[in-house]
């Protein structure tokens, strides 16, 4: 028996392009709306701007050095959770989640606090005449510390469901650890490592946070592009 046609289907359809619209093509419209709002020109005067370049230079090597230390990190750290039984793996792991409990913004007061002139390290770093606040090293400690789970997280679940034995049976072949690292390991966790990749790099791009706090919003010395953004 042939079933009458409802408007059930229909319905369904357009409440998925209304909100798909409202959540993803309206706020996209409305950065460009907003961007073009006073002319092409104003657009290109302002992003040409020496600040401008200066904070898009600045976010650029920040997330480099960020995204380059969580994934060595990351890759050694999910393997010898997932391969080894040590004292702290706990430990280690409620360390890694932390950035994902605590406000950006905590973070930074916490290292504000630790590295800052009047921090708990402040006057061991002036004696030995090193800057971390207000400073790019700063920044970068602030972005490594919340970029710090992606890869890691990313990684863990690969490495469990696909197993030691590949790995245990190149290195009864004879294959030394780079071998076994770049021929095996490698190979098995690409695709999950790029994505972990890809997360930490738009968060370090995005992180706004714990980097005002350590930053200062010292133009041409220490704002990224967020920063800029929101002092424009």
């Amino acid at each position: 028996m042939k079933q009458p046609k409802t408007f059930t289907p229909f319905f369904l359809i357009f409440l998925t392009y209304f909100f798909f619209g409202i959540l993803l093509v309206l706020p996209i419209y409305t950065v460009f709306a907003e961007a073009f709002s006073e002319g092409i020109s104003k657009y290109w005067s302002s992003i040409t701007d020496k600040h401008t370049l200066f904070s898009i230079q600045l976010t650029l090597k920040v997330t480099a050095v960020s995204v380059l230390l969580n994934t060595v990190f990351g890759i050694f750290s999910a393997f010898a959770l997932t391969r080894f039984q040590f004292p702290g793996k706990n430990i280690l792991l409620t360390i890694i989640d932390i950035p994902f409990s605590v406000s950006p913004v905590v973070a930074g007061l916490v290292f504000l606090l630790l590295f800052g002139r009047q921090g708990y390290f402040g006057d061991w770093l002036v004696a030995n005449g090193i800057q971390v606040v207000f400073n790019t090293t700063g920044l970068i400690l602030a972005t490594v510390f919340i970029t710090f789970p992606f890869v890691t997280r990313e990684l863990i679940p690969i490495f469990l469901s696909t197993g030691k034995e590949e790995e245990e049976a190149g290195i009864l072949l004879g294959a030394n650890f780079f071998q076994v690292f770049f021929k095996i390991i490698i190979p098995n966790i690409k695709w999950g490592l790029m994505y972990g990749i890809i997360l930490c790099n738009a968060r370090a791009m995005g992180e706004f946070g714990a980097v005002s706090v350590l930053s200062g919003h010292i133009r041409g010395k220490t704002t990224t592009l967020p920063l800029h953004i929101e002092m424009l």
